[in-house]
């Protein structure tokens, strides 16, 4: 698992306080349990045990209070996870060997690490505290079964009556619950995750149709508005000059009336497709070699810097419904973009992949200046704009066309190490064969 995308780094932590939160909850509720087991095997609260169990639970909470300490000054959050996850399986293997490890009613403990772990590492790390776990426990109760250690108290332990056979069946069934619920919890967890970034960027993007919604209107009106009286300011220029000399100074300034003129009907233009866009023609594309085309003609355009590297992870076999003019248009602008945020050398990367849903990422990340947090909620607005020359039209153009077809956009910036767009496409369901 890596922690490397942004928001997530913030979102992680988060959990991770969660879980330190939760862990010393149960420090407390572990002496309260002691207790209670203390009075169910008529021990005195002070018996070897239970002062065990007060010890673990002082653990706990002494733990709680360091990891605490640490979240905040340190940085690698992903092994402080791990590290968290694999002492707690040692801490309830003690639970377990003091509690009478075979018939121990806190084996359970084991799959609720592996749970927790699913949630906060994914996949990989609930498998592999599940390994732990059952490594663990076997030792355990082997060690204990050949009398290489002694059981905690002598009213808890194995009954002669079990013989190696039934040892190793327990062993066998505790290492298949936890593989299985290491997989199953894996799985739920890659789902919500991906379920809660779809939410997370389908709330972003209806927030910003509702506000360019308010706006339609009006730049719709002031467009229209301009672009006649533009029109006839640009045939009456054009006919003055006609009765001017050439290389004259007011032919001059009549060539600098006309390339302006041209760049405002550059403008209303942008400003008319902004709210009014439409789907285009719609055809079965395959994104990769869509993606891979615009690329090579986006490396010979005077906008492209030498010293940049690009690199794409691309998914071969994605395809949707989009207007293939509209695409390179988003694609490019994109990239335009990219490459402006870095000022000498940096990183472009470019990545297609499906979720597991219906949906299809594809993703363009930079190493450059980033976004200034005070900019992120009208980077979409139309006519903002942090570049000296640009008309803040762009990314509002892109929102619209991708809003258009059904699709999102959103993005995640650190200033200074960069930025993330992630546009969301609908992917094409793929054709079953047909029955004869």
């Amino acid at each position: 698992m890596r922690i490397g995308s942004m928001k997530d780094q913030t979102d992680f932590s988060v959990q991770i306080r969660w879980l330190i939160l939760s862990r010393a909850v149960f420090g407390i509720l572990l002496i309260i349990s002691s207790l209670v087991f203390s009075l169910k095997e008529n021990l005195s609260f002070f018996s070897q045990p239970v002062l065990s169990l007060y010890k673990i639970a002082a653990c706990i909470l002494i733990l709680s209070i360091a990891y605490l300490f640490h979240l905040a000054r340190f940085d690698q959050k992903l092994f402080l996870a791990y590290f968290q996850t694999i002492v707690d399986t040692f801490m309830v293997t003690a639970i377990v060997f003091i509690t009478g490890s075979y018939d121990s009613v806190f084996n359970f403990l084991y799959l609720v690490v592996i749970i927790y772990s699913a949630m906060l590492l994914l996949q990989k790390g609930s498998l592999i505290i599940a390994t732990i776990s059952c490594l663990q426990y076997g030792i355990l109760i082997e060690l204990e079964f050949y009398g290489l250690i002694a059981p905690f108290h002598s009213r808890v332990g194995f009954s002669g009556s079990l013989d190696e056979n039934h040892i190793i069946y327990r062993i066998i069934i505790f290492i298949v619950a936890c593989f299985a619920v290491a997989i199953l919890s894996g799985i739920l967890s890659l789902q919500l995750k991906a379920a809660q970034k779809d939410l997370k960027i389908t709330q972003q993007h209806l927030k910003r149709v509702e506000k360019m919604a308010a706006m339609d209107e009006m730049i719709s009106g002031i467009a229209h508005e301009i672009k006649n009286p533009l029109a006839s300011l640009s045939g009456s220029i054009q006919l003055l000059r006609e009765d001017t000399r050439s290389g004259s100074y007011e032919d001059k300034l009549m060539q600098i009336i006309l390339r302006e003129t041209d760049r405002l009907k550059n403008i209303v233009n942008d400003i008319r497709l902004f709210s009014k866009p439409h789907t285009g023609n719609a055809v079965e594309i395959k994104m990769a070699g869509m993606i891979e085309e615009t690329v090579r003609l986006f490396m010979n355009d005077p906008e492209w810097k030498p010293s940049i590297h690009l690199q794409m992870n691309l998914d071969k076999e994605v395809t949707i419904l989009f207007d293939p003019t509209h695409f390179t248009q988003i694609l490019w602008n994109l990239l335009k973009n990219a490459v402006q945020a870095i000022q000498d050398t940096g990183e472009i990367t470019i990545g297609l992949k499906p979720s597991r849903t219906d949906k299809v990422y594809l993703t363009i990340k930079d190493t450059g200046v980033g976004i200034h947090p005070k900019d992120h909620h009208h980077i979409f607005d139309p006519f903002f704009t942090t570049k000296p020359e640009g008309t803040g039209l762009g990314l509002s153009i892109l929102h619209r066309l991708i809003d258009a077809n059904n699709g999102m956009i959103d993005f995640e910036s650190i200033p200074g190490k960069g930025t993330i767009f992630t546009v969301v496409f609908n992917r094409m369901p793929v054709r079953g064969k047909s029955k004869s």
